[in-house]
């Protein structure tokens, strides 16, 4: 029988899928329970929201000793998103669990946003400056949350305090990409260079929405000496912090110019489109954090990309819908879906960059025309 795994995070497809992909058992807990994360599963449990707080560091305890009791003798326990701002809970787990993945001490290094910044200058990375108190001229500052991912968190500046758990951030120019890699806690190995971009809402204007690597056949994303750059600069990170497994390396870039944003600690948003060599992504991950670092083999030559459908309307109930292939973080059938709230995720691949980005439209604006023309039954229809 393949081996068990642990998996947390506040979605687990996207890991579930992965670990299956490498032969592994998931076992997970997340906020969603989308039905392909169900069906991946050998088993499941809910979790509540913000990991941070005491109910939730509670619940995911828990969920996990829960999971791993029916799991037997795990390979080890996964995290994944939501655990940015919850270093102290992650201390926990991995005293009862065998982590795979960044340590407690390094999400505190990496996501306290003073003490990373104060790290990139004494390492020389460039880093936009930031600040407690409000500044001068807001509109040169955004607000953010310590911890946030996603996006969502982010808005900009005012002359107000920032609340508890938030920071100011200095706007800097350039277009959003990542440098995805492999780390040992030494060295690196860089997977490659994912373009990013947004799907503002009125309350969210730099809400995450989707990335994109592009196929081999492409311009590349970026000029050598900016990934040469940025590549030196995330190892001297990785080594100063001890960071294993997979993680991205967030930035603007303008022109040659470039700013690091923020690291990600953990497998990411684009572990979909980037899980597509020789060796399963998740078992490069496994194998770098318990060494030796691994060869996850030749990048794939055609381009993908995956974007977040955010519901257009509320879908309360959700209909039960013969979702595409190309759909993963499928609601289940009549849960409750808010307007402007992740609906699904939509996938692409293609030979170049131009005709990944014109399926994925095509297909985001099919799921919509058919999630507003499907009507719930009667029996399902709200109370």
């Amino acid at each position: 029988m393949a081996d068990a795994v642990l998996i947390a995070a506040q979605a687990g497809r996207a890991l579930a899928e992965a670990a299956r992909r490498a032969g592994l058992r998931p076992f997970v807990a997340d906020l969603f329970g989308d039905a392909d994360t169900r069906a991946l599963a050998e088993a499941y449990r809910p979790l509540p929201g913000r990991f941070g707080t005491a109910l939730a560091s509670t619940a995911t305890l828990a969920a996990l000793d829960d999971l791993a009791e029916m799991a037997g003798r795990a390979v080890g326990l996964v995290l994944g998103s939501g655990f940015e701002d919850a270093p102290r809970l992650i201390g926990r787990l991995a005293a009862r669990h065998r982590l795979i993945g960044a340590s407690a001490d390094t999400v505190g290094a990496l996501k306290d946003p003073l003490a990373f910044a104060a790290l990139c200058a004494r390492l020389g990375v460039p880093h936009p400056a930031v600040a407690t108190d409000p500044p001068p001229d807001p509109s040169a500052w955004l607000l953010k949350r310590e911890g946030g991912s996603g996006g969502s968190h982010i808005r900009p500046a005012t002359r107000s305090p920032a609340p508890s758990g938030y920071y100011f951030q200095a706007r800097v120019p350039g277009r959003p990409h990542a440098l995805n890699i492999l780390a040992d806690g030494h060295r690196i190995r860089v997977l490659a260079v994912t373009e990013q971009w947004c799907a503002p809402s009125p309350i969210r204007p730099f809400r995450y929405a989707g990335a994109l690597a592009r196929g081999a056949e492409d311009a590349p994303a970026l000029p050598a000496r900016v990934v040469e750059a940025v590549a030196a600069g995330t190892e001297r990170i990785v080594a100063a912090t001890g960071l294993q497994g997979l993680a991205s390396a967030d930035l603007l870039v303008d022109g040659t110019d470039w700013w690091l944003t923020e690291i990600n600690p953990r497998p990411g948003a684009t572990l979909d489109i980037l899980d597509r060599r020789g060796t399963p992504l998740f078992a490069s991950h496994i194998a770098a954090c318990l060494g030796p670092m691994p060869d996850p083999g030749a990048h794939p030559a055609g381009a993908a990309a995956a974007q977040i459908c955010y519901a257009d309307r509320e879908l309360a109930p959700v209909p039960d819908l013969a979702w595409p292939d190309c759909v993963r973080d499928r609601p289940c059938p009549g849960s409750v879906v808010r307007r402007d709230a992740p609906l699904c995720t939509v996938l692409a691949e293609g030979a170049d960059r131009a005709e990944v980005l014109a399926l994925l439209e095509t297909r985001t604006a099919h799921l919509r025309a058919v999630c507003a023309a499907k009507k719930p039954h009667p029996e399902e229809a709200p109370s």
